[in-house]
Parts: C-alpha cells; structure tokens; sequence
C-alpha cells in the first residue's frame, strides 16, 4: 500500500483530497498545524469508510521540526505520494503590506514546500515511484489585486515544480501543480457572493473540493506516470 501526506488535510479542499486519494487504496497522513481537532476527524471519516489514515501535526514553516518528523515517518515506509496543500492568505494592496503579511505567505506556501517535499525526496526515489502534487491558484497564474505575495509564492511554486521535474524525472517520479480557481468553502463564502463568482466564471460558478481531488487523485496515480513539469489550472475556463 502507498502512503501519501497531504498537507493542509484539515481544509476543505486538504480534507477532499485525503478522503479521495483513500477510497483508491492509499494510506493518508492527514497534516495539521492550527487544527488538529480537524484532521482526526478526516482520519475517522476515512477509517469508518474502510480507509487508512492517520494525522501528523507540524508547522510546515519550522523546517527543523518537519525534518525530525517526517524522516521519523520515513523510518516506518517511504512516504511515495506528496500534495503540498497547506497555504494561508493575508491579503493587502503592495503599497500597504506589512513585512510580516509578505513573509508569513511566502512561509507557508513556498518555504513550506521545500521544508516538506526535501526531506521526503531520498526515500520516495529509492523506491523509483512517486507523485509530487503542489496546490497553486489562479492568482499564481494571472495575478490578482491585493495578492501579491500569494501570488508570488504560487508562481514560484511553478518554477519549483518545474525544475524538480526535471530532476526526478529518471526516477519514476512526477512532479506537477495543479492550480484551482474559485473553489467552494469556507473561505470563498467570507470573500464571494453568488452574483461575483457568475461575473468572474465563466462557467458561472464555484467549483467543489471534490472536483480538484479528483485531478490531484488522478495526477497520483499511475495512469499519470507520463505527466510531469506542468501546472494545470481547474477554474471553470477563467485562465
């Protein structure tokens, strides 16, 4: 049996992803940080389903503690199945950001990539198999007013993304974003009403956590064994 570890798993889209890559057979490690109450009860939801799961609580900015954490993991079995999920908005026209609001995004977004997807990469290519799946956004695509640094992490996400591709691509391993659009949730429904995502989609509405889960749960698979170093966008045709 695989084993992934989705970071962020406590989140709407985190918690779809972990319940989906489950049903197709995978061990999950439900990541949390500021949730963890969240994440054991994906992991009961996937276990009174038939699944296996279980959570695993880091800061993903602290990159001493994702070290000793997750090398422990690897210790057990090689975690083969990587989404870097995990990301935090603190939105702010440039000119008025705070040092702390550009550094705090950039933390968790593309430092904890790093900080989660590093330790991990040794044991997943001694096994020659392994999918690295990173959640970027539309606005790493074509930038949005008041998200500079979210839209920066992201895009660096991209260039990340597509450099390790290039790396491990001799090794049975991908490496792919995908990048949603408006997506249903908690935090879209404190930023969007129902007349602004018919105006910004062109489909003319949100999409669901599960529509994204199943495109990162297919990107794990094996049928994606030939897909690597690309950023596919799921945002109801507004890229």
């Amino acid at each position: 049996m695989k084993r992934a570890l989705v970071t962020g798993g406590s989140g709407d889209i985190g918690a779809a992803i972990c319940r989906r890559l489950a049903a197709d057979g995978v061990e999950v490690l439900v990541h949390a940080n500021s949730n963890p109450q969240r994440a054991e009860q994906v992991c009961a939801e996937i276990v009174a389903a038939g699944g296996r799961a279980m959570p695993l609580l880091f800061d993903v900015t602290d990159g001493v503690q994702c070290r000793e954490i997750l090398t422990a993991e690897t210790g057990r079995a090689a975690i083969q199945i990587v989404v870097n999920n995990a990301g935090v908005h603190d939105d702010a026209p440039l000119a008025g950001m705070s040092q702390a609001q550009w550094q705090r995004v950039i933390d968790v977004s593309l430092n904890g990539f790093y900080n989660v997807t590093q330790p991990l990469l040794l044991p997943m290519m001694a096994t020659r198999w392994g999918r690295i799946v990173s959640l970027s956004s539309v606005a790493g695509v074509m930038g949005n007013r008041g998200q500079a640094n979210y839209a920066a992490a992201k895009a660096g996400l991209h260039g990340a993304t597509k450099s390790l591709a290039l790396e491990l691509a001799s090794r049975g391993v991908t490496v792919n974003a995908v990048a949603p659009g408006i997506i249903a949730g908690a935090m879209t429904a404190q930023v969007f009403d129902k007349d602004a995502i018919r105006a910004m989609v062109p489909m003319k509405r949100a999409g669901q956590p599960e529509e994204v889960a199943d495109l990162v749960a297919f990107l794990a698979s094996e049928r994606a064994a030939y897909i690597s170093g690309q950023i596919i966008g799921i945002n109801g045709a507004m890229a």
